[in-house]
């Protein structure tokens, strides 16, 4: 696995933990903050939650789009937006997974990345 810089992983850690953020204050349950570090070269942090329902799904998903826009960090790459049962919006350094409850019980992507350590979402 290649090496990252302190600063990219400092920076990296910050916008993730602003996702996770802003997925708890727009009443996302469960969030969940994974390190991949040293796990997966894919991207560095994934962020977890959950939705109540499809259309919570969807606007959860939305408010960190648009909370990213306003900082000029615009999300490569959304899938699943229109179905709502599991959103992905891929920011590159980290991946946020909005889930409806069912759909994160079925994919447990929490177990499936067991070794990646659990952080804080608030420093």
């Amino acid at each position: 696995m290649s090496a990252v810089s302190p600063a990219r992983q400092a920076n990296g850690l910050v916008r993730a933990r602003q996702a996770a953020a802003t997925c708890r204050d727009h009443k996302a349950d469960d969030v969940v903050l994974l390190d991949l570090h040293g796990v997966t070269d894919m991207t560095d942090y994934f962020i977890v939650a959950s939705g109540t329902s499809n259309t919570h799904v969807r606007a959860v998903a939305r408010h960190v789009v648009e909370a990213f826009a306003r900082d000029g960090v615009s999300v490569v790459s959304v899938e699943g937006l229109e179905e709502g049962k599991w959103v992905l919006l891929d920011f590159l350094n980290f991946v946020v997974h909005v889930f409806h409850p069912s759909m994160r019980s079925y994919y447990q992507l929490e177990r499936l990345w067991g070794d990646a350590p659990e952080l804080a979402v608030t420093p």
